[in-house]
């Protein structure tokens, strides 16, 4: 009875919540550490043949230009001093970078704009679509030899004069498409609603572009730049 009418007791004051418990460390598995070797030993067995290029070209040979040899006879910056003294290096390689950097240019714009098309316009806008983008891929997958002896036998056709101009159209050609697909993803994750507000906000379509659209797809522009620079050092097929 007297348990009855004793008086509730006021309940505790709910206590601040705990943090839970740390999660014990996992331990690490040696599984897991073998993509990252596979990996450094890919990327060791491409730098290799580099590295090995590298060490012999201070090695010191009888010849006047070092021999095609692993015999090692000594360090020496030789070549490293008379390496313009090559025949047509010099020539050859200030025209390698000319056409490397003009190529770039127009390829850049010509290939941006080419994904800009392709992103923005569909089929019954862009007639043609499917068969542009089978071209570009189809221009990635030729190999290098058999588009420069097509190009060749092109300019003998066309009685073209075989110079700076045809290396610059074929370098130009070969790179459209590495930029316009480089561009394309960047533009997969696009907004159009960021240009249909500046539009709405007064402003016109160039400077939508200059200020909005370019800023937005920069990096996939310097890439694709980039590599249309890469590709015309690498290929003077």
């Amino acid at each position: 009875m007297s348990t009855l009418l004793t008086p509730p007791t006021a309940e505790p004051a709910a206590s601040p919540e705990a943090p839970p418990p740390a999660a014990p460390p996992h331990r690490r598995r040696w599984t897991r550490a073998i993509l990252p070797a596979y990996s450094w030993l890919v990327i060791a067995y491409l730098v290799f043949p580099i590295a090995i290029m590298i060490v012999y070209s201070f090695n010191q040979s009888a010849g006047g230009l070092p021999q095609v040899s692993f015999a090692w006879n000594g360090a020496t910056l030789r070549w490293y001093r008379q390496w313009n003294q090559v025949p047509g290096l010099t020539s050859a390689f200030w025209l390698s970078i000319r056409l490397a950097i003009a190529s770039a240019v127009f390829a850049t714009v010509i290939g941006t704009l080419l994904a800009l098309a392709l992103v923005r316009y569909r089929r019954p806008q862009f007639r043609g679509k499917a068969l542009v983008e089978q071209t570009l891929f189809v221009n990635i997958a030729a190999p290098e030899i058999v588009l420069g002896a097509s190009l060749l036998g092109l300019f003998v056709s066309m009685n073209l004069a075989r110079g700076f101009f045809t290396l610059l159209v074929s370098h130009v050609m070969f790179s459209i498409a590495y930029v316009a697909i480089t561009v394309r993803a960047r533009l997969a994750g696009f907004d159009p609603s960021l240009e249909e507000a500046a539009g709405d906000l007064g402003a016109h379509p160039l400077t939508t572009f200059r200020k909005v659209t370019l800023p937005l797809i920069l990096p996939g522009v310097m890439a694709g730049a980039l590599m249309a620079f890469a590709l015309s050092i690498d290929d003077f097929v």
